[in-house]
């Protein structure tokens, strides 16, 4: 529940901070990722949120797949995911909270 909690905390706040930015921001949200992978500096911070965005699917997918989900409810955080990134993995936690189940 605590985990939950801290989920919804970082998700609002940083959804309203996105929403701020992109209301104030003087192009578009591709035109700043385009502009991003164009040094390497930036471009590697770039490759580095999408690798850890790829695992957060990952562990979505299979998290999912244990509690026997549909794939097509995966969906939107996978979309969420890789347009925003951190806010698809922080709104599945705050929905369906963390498989806990030991495997032993």
């Amino acid at each position: 529940m605590v985990l939950r909690l801290i989920a919804l905390a970082s998700l609002v706040l940083f959804s309203m901070y996105t929403g701020w930015t992109m209301l104030n921001a003087e192009q578009s949200l591709l035109a700043f990722g385009l502009e991003l992978i164009t040094q390497p500096d930036t471009a590697q911070l770039v490759i580095d949120l999408y690798l850890m965005a790829a695992l957060a699917c990952v562990w979505m997918a299979k998290d999912n797949r244990a509690r026997g989900g549909a794939l097509i409810n995966l969906l939107p955080y996978l979309i969420l995911t890789a347009v925003f990134v951190s806010v698809g993995p922080l709104l599945y936690v705050v929905v369906k909270g963390c498989n806990r189940e030991r495997q032993t």
